[in-house]
């Protein structure tokens, strides 16, 4: 079993090797392109996408993973796409009434980023549903490829209009046009058919109601994290100003991307695995120990790469004005390793049916975040004491998930 999980993981890892090095790649390019303050407003922005995108699925697509192999699995998908579309135009009539009363916050968006921010938040949810479906049925090249037309669509937009367009709305109408180059590819490799059957009202209630434990733990969990997530720019923005704020934002893109590099992939293995035998057997603890190996003996060997090189790489690959960019992967160093570890294991709170108890961490994160980020007088402590925070909190959730993987063992 050892073998065929490490496989499957060097499947999918080479093929998000490849998706995580393009944006790697294009932001070399595109830190020359645009300045920090440009990518601080883009970053802002791209935040309240990823949040809306949360909400927007229900997070129903990361119930397919537990939903049986086959026709069951395929309605799963069309119902959750169906569940897009409406809570899509829900969002849509709200996102215009905000703007009709001229709400603050909105009103600080270039116009194009406000119009295009539920749209780009549909496809980004409807791409995450696809890739999520691949990876539950253990079709790891189709996930590798619609990854890698993602990325690249992406960075390479960005890069060409920004040669035109060298500003936060420019950077914004790339990722659109990116993710939905990215989507049409998905659609090709993955086509979904479904046999036909009457009543789609009455299936979508019995889905709604048979999975009801994700929009109603899950959902709001996930937008907790989501927030959490995005606050430090936001935070940081409001408080020290656009420029720290794109600073920031490097430091966090260039941390996540190589970070999650691995974690994706074994997240990607591990849901399929876990599950499968979750459902087999009621416990999945081999699975767990093997992801969680090899997720700790990565974590250490890049948290001291990080420790000794950010500085100096930063300001050598990206210009002297990211040097600040560096510092701060320094400051949040803690976060970034141990929930390189966390974050794959966490989807046992889905295969345990434990999403009540991932809500309460959730809200206990989120006023962390805040405390941190709100209480400190200057934006190093503000991010030293958030990393720390933040890397506490994970160590919690790893013995939370690992005591979820023994199942009935305990």
């Amino acid at each position: 079993m050892t073998s065929g999980f490490l496989r499957s993981v060097g499947s999918v890892l080479s093929g998000t090797l490849v998706a995580q090095l393009i944006p790697i790649a294009g932001t070399l390019v595109v830190a020359r392109i645009f300045d920090p303050a440009a990518f601080g407003v883009f970053s802002a922005w791209l935040g309240g996408v990823l949040f809306l995108a949360v909400v927007l699925s229900c997070r129903f697509e990361t119930s397919l993973a537990v939903v049986p192999d086959g026709q069951p699995r395929r309605s799963g998908v069309a119902l959750t796409l169906v569940t897009i579309a409406l809570t899509s135009l829900i969002a849509a009539a709200l996102v215009w009434l905000a703007a009709l009363v001229k709400l603050e916050a909105l009103n600080r968006l270039p116009v194009a980023l406000l119009v295009s921010a539920v749209p780009t938040a549909a496809l980004i949810a409807v791409s995450q549903t696809l890739q999520n479906w691949a990876a539950a049925d253990g079709r790891y090249r189709h996930l590798t490829f619609m990854r890698i037309a993602q990325a690249g669509s992406i960075v390479l937009l960005q890069i060409g209009i920004g040669m035109l367009w060298p500003d936060a709305t420019g950077l914004g109408v790339a990722y659109l046009a990116g993710t939905l180059f990215g989507l049409i590819v998905g659609i090709v490799v993955m086509p979904l058919q479904v046999t036909r059957s009457p009543g789609l009202g009455r299936q979508l209630f019995a889905f709604w109601r048979g999975y009801r434990n994700f929009p109603l733990y899950s959902l709001p969990a996930d937008a907790v994290n989501a927030a959490a997530a995005q606050l430090p720019l936001l935070v940081v923005a409001a408080r020290f100003g656009s420029e720290a704020a794109g600073l920031l934002a490097m430091a966090m893109r260039m941390l996540g991307a190589p970070m999650s590099l691995l974690a994706a992939s074994v997240l990607d293995v591990f849901k399929r695995h876990a599950g499968k035998a979750y459902r087999e057997r009621g416990e999945c603890r081999a699975e767990y120990v093997h992801a969680f190996k090899i997720l700790l003996v990565v974590a250490v060997a890049a948290a001291v790469a990080i420790a000794f090189g950010a500085e100096p790489v930063f300001a050598a690959v990206f210009g002297e004005m990211w040097l600040g960019a560096g510092t701060m992967a320094l400051w949040l160093l803690p976060r970034f390793a141990i929930g390189f570890v966390a974050s794959p294991l966490s989807y046992m709170v889905y295969v345990a049916g434990k999403q009540h108890l991932d809500l309460i961490w959730q809200l206990t994160l989120l006023g962390m975040t805040l405390a941190t980020l709100l209480l400190s007088d200057s934006t190093q402590w503000a991010l030293i004491s958030y990393g720390i925070g933040y890397g506490g909190l994970y160590l919690v959730y790893i013995l939370m998930s690992y005591k979820f993987s023994l199942g009935g063992r305990r």
